[in-house]
Order: structure tokens, then sequence, then C-alpha cells
């Protein structure tokens, strides 16, 4: 972890690691119970850990206040919102995450340096394209540029806008996903049982953090699968 710049999340440590003379069969299980059970590791996110030995140097580089809300709440999503962008990146589609959102910092980089494009790629009218702007990660196939995977990072905020976003995309064979805390999906599945909104109703899931975790901590290269 110190090689890594004093924090890591499990996938760059398991990467990392050197497990060639480790005498177990699930030597990622016991990195992830000695990091779990260590006093000199912090959890910053889930996933995201690291040494208290660099904790002031490490918060300042992410721009990270421990009990401001703000700078937590700023944090998390753009945390998610990368998360998303290598999943998608390892799902070999092209990322692209709204220009508003570009400086956010995943870790320790701006979104905008580790999505495929920063630009919206023109695939369809400027008024659903003003929308497509907005959403806060889209994957897109790279054999036709159109959209795969539209996903909403929803930490604070009450889900409207996004559901009305996915409302005016529903023409495109794309599907919708809401990003939240587990906690979240009975607000979730209340709005998405209004009336409003039953022509999309079938399309559009509901991923907790956790299961993002998951997915970015288990994919390769050659073991990628969509949700």
């Amino acid at each position: 972890m110190r090689a890594l710049g004093g924090y890591s999340t499990f996938r760059q440590l398991n990467a990392k690691m050197d497990f060639s003379t480790w005498k177990t069969k699930t030597p990622q299980a016991s990195v992830r119970r000695i990091v779990q059970d260590s006093k000199h590791i912090f959890r910053i996110q889930p996933g995201l850990w690291a040494l208290e030995e660099c904790r002031d140097e490490v918060l300042a580089k992410f721009k990270l206040k421990i009990g401001d809300k703000e700078s937590e709440e700023l944090f998390t999503h753009g945390y998610y919102q990368g998360l998303l962008v290598e999943i998608g990146k390892l799902e070999n589609l092209i990322t692209y995450v709204p220009a508003q959102d570009q400086s956010r910092l995943f870790i320790d980089k701006p979104l905008k340096d580790i999505v495929d494009t920063t630009t919206l790629p023109t695939f369809t009218y400027d008024n659903l394209l003003n929308t497509a702007r907005q959403v806060d990660v889209i994957w897109f196939n790279k054999e036709r540029c159109l959209p795969s995977r539209l996903f909403e990072v929803e930490h604070t905020t009450n889900m409207t806008g996004a559901f009305d976003r996915f409302f005016e995309l529903q023409d495109f064979a794309a599907h919708f996903y809401i990003v939240a805390d587990y906690y979240r999906k009975a607000e979730f599945e209340s709005k998405l049982n209004k009336s409003i909104y039953q022509p999309i109703k079938g399309r559009v899931g509901f991923l907790e953090y956790a299961q993002i975790i998951k997915k970015y901590e288990g994919l390769s290269k050659v073991s990628a699968s969509l949700w």
C-alpha cells in the first residue's frame, strides 16, 4: 500500500501483490481480512483503504474533509462515477461523464482523465442530446456509438430528475440504472411505480453501492459480463 501512495482499492492492491509463496487457495480473501482487521489501515470508501500513517496526506490529495458533508458527498459521487467508468472500460465500451462532473475526483484523478470521451457522441437530436448530457455515466457501444447503459448516482438527491431523464431517452435500446445505497431501494420502487413512469418500469434497475464495488473488484478483461 505504501508503494501505491499509501492508499489503494482492493483491486489495485491485489494486482500489486505477489501471491506465489502464499500457502492459501484464496489469497485475495486473506488480503481483504488483513486490511479490514488492521489498526494501521482505515477505510475511506467501501473498497478504498489507506494507511493511518498517511491519513492527512491522502485525505488532502483526495480533497476530502472527514465530517464535512459537502466534501464527503462530492467525493462519494465521484468515486462511484469513476467505478462505473472503469467497469465500462473493462466491458470494452465507450465511457462518458457530463462536462460539469469531469473535474470531480475518482480517488486521485479527475474523471476527465479516465473516461474514453469528454464529448458526448452525437447520436440523436439536439433536445435529446441535452438530456443525455446530464446523465452521470453513459456507456456507448463501439460498433455504432449508441447508448448501451445509462447510470444515475443518487447519493442524496431525490431521483426524480434521473427518472425524468430516463423517460425522455426511453426510445433508445438502452438499460437504465439508479445507483444508490441499499436503504434507498424502497424510495426507488415508490417512484418507479408512479403512473408517469410505467412506460419505462421494466427497463430501470436499482444497483446498490455494494454491487458496484463487487463488480469492480471481480472483473477482468477476459471475464467481463454486463448487468
